[in-house]
């Protein structure tokens, strides 16, 4: 899992640094495993644009994802290494012993004809998904289950992973990606390993328009709006803008928007790291 640097031949590869995809084994995604992914444009139901800066980009199919990790009773083997165009992390296709196909977020190190499992009494091995119960203390963890049976909710994109650092009554002591100490339930699923793709963080755009093929638009910066369009708009000349604002009025940079009264606030032990 490395990246590719191109020499400066035209403008658009002089900053350009892609994956070098040398992980993907198979190009052809599992037909049963797609669904449409229809594109907004940024647009709601009635045509309004209520989210700014999307539109454009290349047509894709979703690709289901397995983040329960459920069928216990059966060993899967790993068939092929895929690239999702949906997710930063790569997936892999893994093949149950009842015939069953499922795509799984694939973790760092596992390979073409690898067997994994999951459930209770499961080894802690690369791959496999177990209750924090089970998990040796010190063990990277990623696909991280917030309520029993929920799915994965943290710890899903490229090169993340959390570590068990403590067990306490009912609970486990996560040290997340971004820093934050939190509890959750030992009877929650976590699968073993880092997830794949780590250099993900080291690729560069190189131009504009490879933006656009993932449907970004151009940004637009708010000082160089209107005082109607933004709080930060406006002046003479090329104005600072004051204090930093969202187009909303809210303070950037330091200010707290998380709800004091959320219910999962006492699970958090530390927060994140500034």
């Amino acid at each position: 899992m490395a990246v590719r640097k191109f020499k400066p031949v035209t403008p658009g590869q002089r900053n350009k640094v892609i994956s070098a995809f040398d992980e993907i084994t198979c190009t052809t995604p599992e037909k049963s495993l797609l669904k449409p992914l229809r594109k907004t444009g940024g647009r709601n139901n009635s045509g309004k644009m209520t989210m700014r800066y999307i539109g454009g980009g290349h047509k894709k199919m979703y690709r289901v994802i397995d983040f329960l990790r459920n069928k216990d009773n059966y060993t899967a083997t790993v068939k092929t290494i895929e690239y999702d165009p949906n997710r930063s992390a790569r997936i892999a296709l893994v093949v149950y012993g009842d015939g069953e196909k499922r795509y799984i977020i694939a973790p760092k190190g596992i390979k073409v004809g690898q067997v994994i499992a999951s459930g209770s009494g499961v080894a802690p091995e690369v791959g496999n998904t177990l209750p924090l119960a089970e998990i040796p203390l010190g063990t990277d963890v990623h696909n991280i289950e917030l309520i029993p049976g929920q799915g994965a909710a943290m710890a899903r994109s490229a090169g993340c992973y959390a570590q068990l650092t403590a067990r306490e009554g009912n609970h486990a002591i996560l040290r997340l990606p971004s820093g934050e100490t939190r509890m959750v339930l030992v009877s929650c699923r976590a699968t073993v390993g880092v997830v794949s793709n780590p250099d993900h963080n080291l690729e560069s755009h190189g131009k504009a328009g490879r933006k656009r093929w993932l449907g970004r638009r151009p940004r637009v910066r708010g000082v160089v709006m209107n005082p109607v369009d933004h709080p930060m708009g406006g002046g003479e000349g090329r104005a600072s803008g004051g204090h930093p604002r969202s187009r909303k009025g809210l303070p950037a940079k330091g200010y707290k928007t998380r709800n004091p009264k959320k219910t999962t606030k006492k699970f958090i032990i530390e927060r994140r790291s500034k």
